[in-house]
């Protein structure tokens, strides 16, 4: 079975910061010295040199957006520690609660 390819998003970033954000590279610097990005850690990136948009992009890109095992837990795991309800963290993540329930169920 073919092993899945993901886009090395660190060479992206890094080039993307050399390119047209020289002076945030120094606010990246920590998240892309990591071995491996979880989806949080490249939805962290793109914030931090992007900055966000209005309402209506930032609601349709979370709708491309797709999160493996582990980044489902790490949130699961966020809300726990935390002590928020799913309403309080499907805000807190731009998720919806649905799928914050959906995710309870099937995880824990």
């Amino acid at each position: 079975m073919k092993k899945k390819s993901q886009p090395n998003y660190k060479r992206i970033y890094s080039d993307i910061i050399d390119r047209k954000f020289p002076h945030k590279k120094a606010e990246c610097e920590k998240l892309l010295g990591k071995k491996m990005l979880s989806a949080m850690d490249i939805m962290e990136l793109n914030n931090r040199i992007f900055g966000t948009r209005d309402k209506n992009i930032k609601k349709m890109n979370q709708k491309l957006r797709s999160y493996n095992e582990a980044d489902i837990l790490r949130i699961l795991n966020y809300q726990k520690n935390h002590k928020m309800n799913n309403i309080q963290i499907a805000e807190h993540f731009g998720l919806s609660r649905n799928t914050m329930t959906k995710w309870r169920r099937m995880f824990q």
